[in-house]
């Protein structure tokens, strides 16, 4: 990995690389994203089919779109037991984690006659889009679907591509199973984000699309957004680590290639006070692509986006961490509860030399769907607020609304608008 001096200049070089990763650069892509869009509002089923079989070089109609009991069956046989409870201890702590974000209706009445709040109802209809292929997760489709179901979501529906043989993965069948997805729908790409926000004869119209995809689905989300509600336009993964001194090169090298093999367009960067380090970290990553499975999608990473800075101050190390606002922010340091309370910028936050960027991939609870390319800034990881809506609640008595009658009628005719100050007058014009 290359090891660079942090200065004013590397900060922005690196701030401009990192940007040209958005989905947002990407517009080379958006007419046929927008084609797909529209063939599918216009033909519907026929077009979905039509791209599944172009795209996922799988036939399928409408009586075998929709994934089946016996299928989620055979699902069950095809995967390890160990993995099955594997996915039902994350399940548990993931659930776990998310109700305690739950919000509820509240009310307040004052003796006036005033009574004030706010009703939280959950959506009525979600879709969750699940990667297929390659790229398939079922760590996704619990961290997407659980929050739903905690919000009291009505009816959640999964779509995820198929591959050749018409199935869908059996890992994920069977996390969906677990995770309570209503129905399963054998779809993928823009065309499956297409039929979930206008509707098709076999896919019912969502209120709000979540979930990773490839740069075709993250541009249908955000095209389609108005239409429907969706969580976020997600970009490359990224990793920061923090670090001094005290920090194990080996755990930090480890840590960085954790991101790096996810994506060429993967970013993984080290900000520490300690050239020693550096040194050993890059000597370390080094060792370990050599040993990696996925070690050319690594060196890519490295190559492109992969960075060891070095700070004079570790004031400087949190400042540009504050900057980039990395989705995983890594923290091992002497002191790492003090730094933590400096990073501003961050999709999660992972304390200490134990608490390694996996662990809250898989395991730990909070959601994995975070922030990416500096929308940690002002976007905060998939939670139950997603799935909810918020409602105003107002309520007035006479005796309430006259005390104040004149004081809002004041209000609007300051701006000119005499027809909300004409509604208030009515009710306590004069008779006769």
């Amino acid at each position: 990995m290359k090891i660079m001096h942090l200065d004013r200049d590397t900060r922005q070089n690196i701030l401009e690389k990192l940007l040209k990763r958005s989905p947002n650069q990407y517009g080379e892509y958006e007419s046929a994203v927008s084609e797909i869009l529209e063939r599918v509002k216009s033909k519907g089923d026929q077009a979905l089919f039509e791209y599944t079989e172009k795209f996922d070089k799988a036939k399928i109609c409408a009586d075998t779109v929709r994934v089946t009991k016996e299928e989620i069956e055979e699902a069950y046989e095809l995967v390890e037991p160990g993995l099955v409870e594997v996915i039902r201890k994350a399940l548990h702590n993931i659930e776990d984690y998310h109700t305690k974000q739950k919000q509820y209706s509240w009310f307040d009445s004052k003796p006036d006659g005033t009574m004030l709040g706010q009703k939280v109802t959950p959506l009525q209809r979600v879709g969750v889009y699940v990667p297929g292929g390659k790229a398939a997760y079922p760590s996704s489709v619990l961290m997407n679907i659980i929050p739903a179901k905690v919000a009291g979501v009505e009816e959640i529906v999964m779509v995820t591509p198929p591959g050749r043989d018409g199935k869908v993965a059996s890992h994920t069948l069977v996390a969906a199973n677990e995770a309570g997805a209503d129905v399963i729908y054998k779809v993928g790409g823009a065309q499956a984000v297409a039929a979930l926000a206008y509707g098709t004869k076999s896919i019912p119209k969502v209120d709000k699309i979540v979930g990773p995809g490839n740069i075709y689905v993250a541009l249908a989300k955000r095209a389609v957004y108005g239409h429907v509600s969706i969580d976020a336009v997600a970009g490359p993964s990224e990793i920061l680590v923090i670090a001094d001194e005290t920090a194990n090169p080996r755990y930090v090298a480890a840590d960085l290639l954790s991101q790096a093999e996810h994506d060429e367009l993967a970013s993984a960067i080290l900000v520490t006070t300690s050239e020693t380090l550096a040194r050993q970290v890059s000597e370390q990553a080094d060792a370990f692509v050599e040993e990696l499975s996925r070690s050319e999608i690594i060196r890519k990473s490295l190559d492109n986006y992969g960075y060891i800075l070095t700070a004079d101050t570790m004031e400087d190390a949190i400042a540009i961490a504050n900057d980039i606002a990395s989705e995983h922010v890594e923290i091992q340091t002497r002191n790492p509860f003090d730094v933590m309370t400096k990073v501003r910028n961050a999709g999660a936050i992972f304390i200490g030399d134990y608490s390694s960027e996996p662990l809250g991939d898989y395991f730990a609870g909070p959601n994995h769907v975070l922030p990416t390319n500096g929308t940690a800034r002002f976007f905060s990881p998939l939670s139950v607020d997603d799935f909810i809506k918020k409602s105003s609640i107002i309520a007035y008595s006479r005796e309430a609304l006259e005390a104040v009658h004149e004081d809002i009628e004041r209000f609007a005719k300051a701006e000119q608008l005499t027809a909300h100050a004409n509604s208030v007058y009515v009710r306590f014009e004069k008779e006769g």
